[in-house]
């Protein structure tokens, strides 16, 4: 195949790392369920283990199938390298071991994953690393937390789950002008809809959970950079901290890849219609969605994004007791936790994935007690409406 960096993006899912078994000419890449990798030689050996020869030594280290998913990867976001990771929380952690040292300081958003949040608050500051929390959606408020020891400006945009958009590009630019490396989550906007490599961050992350595999049955994270410094320096603490994927796992992501270009465009074209829906219905007090003229970020939305996604939150009138009786009424949206798949799922962050965030913080960043967060899905979008429309109505009986 000719490069395929250079394909359309529906061709680009398809093909990227999928060159045929040049063994057998199997189309699907072979899964390489092996733990270690034979030499021809003592020779052969000594020059993989030297880094003089490019092979498979052992799986923790590197593996055929895994390779594939991250030259995909990497290639869907406009990157040069990517390390596939065990869980999304692997990757940011190894990012995060990977740049900071004692008695740095990292800048983060503020409505960030709850776990990110809970690691770098919980666990990082065991070792003298420290954090401040802020609404990225204002550049004004990142100058304002700089510090001399502040090493890194931590953005996630859209944000979890308010939906708050930061400008990548004017983070890039001050990342640079204060000599700190800028991450960018890219999670809920996925390679389809945004690529922060483009904008100017140092790396992109994802967790592979979500949308890039989309099907809710495997979990994985993925680091992607342009940086090759950048990567063999993420790449030591990924192998010594043991943090790397199992080549099943990323067979299984590789497959969902193939799909995600489909599976975004038409969660997207539900979410879009069900915003509207929402914000026109008499019992729903808000709604944020990137794709809507209220949403406080929608022209940023329009200029760094190829689209707005599939993500969006929203609160009933009556508050919390309305929110739990309405998540407690639908019936084809699926009450669970995680995002991205091709069903809808629903949920209450205050009291799920943000719940071990204090109160007063979830309620800084914006996560309300009454914010109900909506993945939508690829069902048909008048079964959608319809069961959103009897769980508001009980709701708010």
């Amino acid at each position: 195949m000719s490069d395929p960096s250079k394909l359309g993006l529906m061709s680009k899912v398809i093909h990227a790392g999928s060159e045929p078994d040049p063994l057998f000419g199997g189309v699907s890449v072979p899964i390489y369920q092996s733990s270690t990798f034979a030499f021809h030689s003592a020779e052969h050996g000594a020059a993989l283990f030297a880094g003089e020869e490019r092979g498979y030594i052992y799986t923790r280290l590197g593996n055929p199938t895994v390779r594939a998913l991250e030259e995909c990867l990497a290639i869907l976001e406009n990157g040069t390298s990517a390390l596939a990771t065990a869980t999304g929380m692997a990757a940011i952690t190894t990012a995060l071991l990977g740049l900071l040292e004692q008695n740095t300081h990292l800048i983060s958003t503020a409505s960030v994953y709850g776990a990110t949040r809970v690691v770098v608050e919980k666990e990082f500051s065991r070792f003298g690393i420290s954090a401040s929390f802020v609404d990225t959606s204002d550049l004004k408020n990142i100058e304002a937390h700089l510090r001399p020891e502040t090493k890194l400006i931590f953005v996630e945009t859209p944000a979890n789950p308010t939906m708050a958009l930061t400008d990548i590009q004017a983070c890039a630019h001050w990342a640079k002008k204060n000599n700190c490396w800028l991450i960018v989550d890219n999670t809920f906007a996925s390679p389809i809809l945004q690529n922060p490599l483009n904008l100017g961050a140092d790396i992109v992350l994802h967790s592979l959970t979500k949308f890039i595999n989309g099907h809710s049955d495997v979990v994985g994270g993925v680091i992607i950079t342009n940086d090759d410094k950048l990567y063999q320096r993420l790449r030591r603490v990924l192998v010594n901290f043991g943090g790397t994927m199992d080549p099943h796992q990323a067979w299984l992501v590789l497959r969902g890849v193939k799909t995600l270009a489909l599976r975004v465009n038409k969660s997207q074209e539900n979410a879009q219609r069900l915003a509207q829906f929402l914000k026109n219905h008499p019992l729903v007090n808000w709604v944020n969605y990137p794709g809507l003229e209220s949403h406080p970020q929608f022209e940023l939305a329009r200029r760094q994004m190829r689209g707005p996604g599939s993500m969006l939150c929203f609160g009933l009138k009556g508050g919390f007791e309305a929110g739990r009786r309405f998540i407690n009424s639908v019936r084809l949206c699926t009450l669970a936790v995680s995002l991205g798949g091709i069903e809808t799922l629903i949920q209450h962050p205050a009291s799920m994935t943000h719940a071990a965030v204090p109160r007063e913080e979830r309620e800084e960043a914006g996560i309300t007690d009454d914010l109900i967060r909506l993945s939508v899905g690829c069902e048909d979008y008048a079964d959608l409406e319809a069961d959103l429309s009897q769980a508001l109505e009980k709701a708010c009986r």
